[in-house]
């Protein structure tokens, strides 16, 4: 390009969707590309922002006479095809601009210079056949069972050229970097070492961010536990790991690879194109790579009298010997409360909502916060039933059991467990396990039977991270014959998948059609510009709806020319993993 040089900025700025001209200096042409950070003066003040494009000066500022010059050149960016892939992405999630992508596409501290290349020519001995087929077929979905090392899936990977990984937790970079550079293979995680991903290394790293992370010259892409929540942007824009990825490696035309003991049908069904092309191993050989799975059938126990202590759960307890974690997912003392005299359900004398027993043995009203002491306003008895007992309560239930002490761990602790002890905890216990003998659901059916349409693929997927902390699995149910405990003891996660088919595709729920999430206050302004003759809309709560569309390209459209209304705040989440 010859003659004046502009530039074309995206500040870095929230709300801002726009972009601005500004002059190249001179000193700055041979060093400026597009994605580079810099800083300019916008509206009396100094920003950050990406150059998204360089073009004639002549081209630029809209007829303005004179383009403001760039202040300063700050360092690297995302190269120009992750900017493409970003704007893919604030259309596909419904976003209000690009900034979200190119803050997850850029380092985290300014990088002026990028180190030299790292690569190696490492020979590869260790790989999957099963993996390398797939890689040679364009990329699909490996079930592999929870207990499978994925590390030669990995390195078939490799073998094409560097690639890019990207798993749930930081605990899988640590180790799965350490194993890669024990081979003699370099690699960058990210985003610490983002230098050294731009520069180009055998292997790039890291969870969810990493699937904007550089990579030059990908062959290449992995993604570990596809299943795993953890892939998903909590905040908005509620983008996914695996989509990006995979669109990416589209539109680089490089294989991608999602594995996955359990995959949820979005990838089955979009990335394999069906549960007849995900490749697995032998069924012997993956069942025998999930967990024991012991059910404890409550179906007959009394109603009034549930009592979470079930005879297969005392007797591990009484084992000094054995580990034993048990996973609620109810804290406090409890959340719902019956008389044991007449049977008649606490409530608040108020509001009507279910009370629950605190720490002070006061019922308390998490509605409306009202307090009183803890007698039945039926028949006046102080005996109630915990029907859904909380984790304080539990552990003081379980060390009378298992007559040794019970650490309780929710996901307001840090400390770990000590290994060979008895601890109890939410979910969050399972990601500060090392190893136990046994993990035991204490009550699984507020997972089982949760008004999600995903529940059933998020049930599995914590017996998958049970079965990886444990031998054994232990789940109390009242429905013993449900679909994903079948898939469990089976080792068959076909099983949930086809059950999930059943359900979605008459409803047109993912993939089979397109969902977002309206919520907050103005939710009902922004529903009443969307076209009801092209989406499907429901209301879900107070200031809470759900639009449905055939595709996400629909959606997009629909959601891109929304105004939402000024001092409110509106969340649109697109594919929202708890809908």
């Amino acid at each position: 390009m010859t003659g004046a040089l502009a530039a074309r900025v995206h500040p870095d700025v929230a709300g801002l969707d726009k972009h601005f001209d500004y002059a190249v200096p001179a000193e700055l042409v041979a060093e400026l590309a597009i994605g580079s950070r810099v800083r300019v003066d916008l509206h009396g003040r100094r920003i950050g922002g990406w150059v998204t494009e360089l073009l004639p000066a002549s081209d630029a500022g809209g007829g303005a006479p004179a383009l403001k010059p760039i202040a300063k050149l700050t360092g690297h960016g995302p190269p120009g095809a992750l900017i493409e892939l970003a704007a893919w992405a604030q259309h596909r999630w419904a976003a209000r601009s690009i900034r979200p992508f190119l803050r997850a596409a850029s380092p985290p501290r300014a990088v002026r210079r990028l180190p030299a290349p790292q690569h190696t020519a490492v020979e590869l001995e260790r790989t999957s056949p099963a993996t390398a087929d797939l890689l040679a077929a364009g990329g699909g979905v490996l079930r592999l069972p929870p207990r499978t090392d994925v590390l030669p899936a990995i390195l078939s990977a490799v073998a094409l050229g560097p690639a890019l990984v990207v798993v749930p937790g930081l605990g899988a970079i640590t180790s799965l970097r350490r194993r890669l550079r024990a081979l003699g293979l370099s690699v960058a995680a990210v985003p610490d070492e983002w230098a050294d991903a731009a520069a180009g290394v055998d292997v790039v790293i890291g969870t969810r961010v990493a699937a904007w992370a550089p990579c030059p010259g990908m062959a290449a892409a992995v993604l570990v536990d596809e299943h795993d929540e953890a892939h998903q942007e909590e905040r908005t824009p509620t983008w996914h790991a695996r989509d990006v990825l995979v669109e990416r490696c589209r539109r680089s035309a490089v294989p991608s690879v999602l594995v996955s003991p359990a995959p949820t049908l979005v990838a089955i069904e979009e990335h394999a194109g069906g549960e007849e092309r995900v490749v697995h191993p032998p069924r012997r050989r993956e069942r025998a790579g999930w967990p024991q799975l012991t059910v404890v059938d409550r179906s007959g126990d009394e109603p009034w009298r549930r009592s979470l202590l079930t005879s297969p759960l005392i007797e591990r307890l009484r084992d000094h010997q054995l580990g034993v974690a048990c996973i609620s997912n109810i804290t406090g003392r409890a959340r719902v409360l019956a008389c044991r005299a007449c049977r008649h359900l606490i409530r608040c004398e108020h509001c009507d909502a279910a009370v629950a027993l605190d720490d002070g043995d006061e019922l308390v009203c998490r509605r409306c916060d009202t307090r009183r002491p803890p007698v039945c306003q039926a028949c006046g008895a102080s005996a109630f039933a915990n029907l859904r007992p909380g984790v304080t309560r539990l552990r003081e239930e379980l060390e009378k059991a298992a007559n040794r002490p019970v650490v309780s761990v929710t996901g307001k602790d840090e400390h770990r467990p000590e290994p060979g002890g008895v601890s109890v905890g939410t979910e969050a216990l399972l990601h500060r396990l090392d190893a136990v003998d046994v993990v035991v659901f204490l009550e699984f059916d507020s997972e089982l039977l949760a008004p999600r349409f995903r529940a059933g693929e998020q049930a599995l997927a914590l017996i998958v991270r049970a079965g990886r902390a444990a031998p054994e699995v232990m789940v109390q149910t009242f429905v013993p014959d449900h679909e994903v405990l079948r898939a469990a003891a089976t080792g068959d996660p076909s099983i949930v998948a086809a059950a999930a088919r059943r359900r979605r595709r008459p409803l047109a729920l993912p993939p089979y059609g397109a969902l977002a999430e309206v919520a907050g206050a103005g939710a009902a302004a922004v529903i009443d510009q969307l076209d009801r003759d092209e989406l499907r809309i429901g209301r879900d709560g107070d200031d809470r709806y759900l639009v449905r569309a055939a595709d996400w390209q629909r959606l997009g459209d629909a959601l891109a020319v929304v105004e939402r209304p000024h001092g409110t705040r509106v969340r649109i989440a697109v594919d929202p993993p708890r809908a």
